[in-house]
């Protein structure tokens, strides 16, 4: 057993006993999207309190600051710069998932290895894509809510995301990044289950989130999880995590195509969608 099984061999073994145990290890980061759930869900919390926590973040409030600006969400153009303002224009579906793409570009950001900075902020640049074409295929078709939409979109790819993060105490995972690749490959659906469980996302976004549902292409998009499927085919970057597995898939019209929607329909949904995505793309992104 060389020193990447070894490794391999630890870190599965952890992982599992966390998940047995239903206790799964959260990095820093993403414990402020914990915080700001709870407290979003606690009856007797004040938005000021909220407030405060997105205040002692930065590049949170900034963020916040910038999406409650956008036209989408602010179409008469009042300038928002309070922070207490723009969680009440945004709304606190829209700013966990925020948070959740706040995280998850530290969680991208925060590693030694070359490789590993390049994987993360790949699986970054596709969730952030993917949630901000579901938004604005949301609002265009209506066939769910755009808030909700662009939580379950952050949280599409939130176990590959985990494991990259907690890699950083198994060097050699770094080191071999193809080998890291398949390693993930096995564990990351459980343990973005578990993360969903223990954030306590509800039921119709963990429905939206079942790759086993398949989607069948039912035109025009009718529930979260035709919107989510649509905007992972369409989205312009792709999993990192398929170019390390080599695989290919098709993306855009294309792969849409393929699940029987006739282009003809799907190309003028995506160019009414386009600049609403774009502006929550910039937002988060911003």
């Amino acid at each position: 057993m060389d020193e990447f099984d070894q490794q391999a061999k630890a870190f599965a073994d952890k992982i599992e006993a966390e998940l047995n145990e239903g206790r799964l290890v959260f990095p820093v980061s993403m414990e402020v999207s914990l915080r700001i759930k709870r407290l979003a869900d606690d009856p007797d919390a004040s938005l000021d309190q909220i407030a405060a926590v997105i205040q002692a973040e930065p590049v949170l409030a900034a963020k916040t600051i910038r999406m409650a600006n956008t036209v989408a969400l602010n179409p008469y153009g009042a300038q928002i710069d309070s922070i207490g303002v723009a969680v009440r224009r945004i709304g606190f579906t829209a700013l966990r998932g925020l948070a959740f793409a706040v995280a998850s570009e530290q969680l991208a950001g925060d590693h030694r290895s070359p490789n590993m900075r390049t994987l993360g902020y790949g699986l970054w640049i596709r969730s952030v894509d993917v949630a901000s074409w579901c938004f604005a295929l949301a609002r265009r078709t209506r066939a769910a809510n755009p808030d909700t939409a662009l939580l379950a979109g952050m949280m599409t790819h939130i176990g590959q995301f985990l494991l990259i993060a907690r890699a950083s105490e198994y060097p050699a995972m770094e080191r071999n990044i193809d080998r890291f690749g398949r390693f993930v490959e096995g564990l990351h659906d459980r343990v973005g289950l578990a993360v969903l469980e223990v954030f306590d996302v509800p039921e119709t976004i963990l429905d939206g989130l079942d790759a086993g549902q398949g989607y069948t292409g039912t035109w025009p998009p009718d529930s979260l999880h035709s919107i989510v499927h649509l905007a992972s085919l369409v989205s312009e970057h792709p999993n990192p995590f398929d170019g390390l597995l080599g695989r290919h898939p098709p993306r855009g019209p294309a792969a849409a195509a393929e699940l029987g929607m006739d282009p003809g329909e799907l190309l003028p949904l995506l160019a009414d969608s386009h600049e609403e995505r774009q502006q929550i793309l910039d937002a988060v992104r911003g």
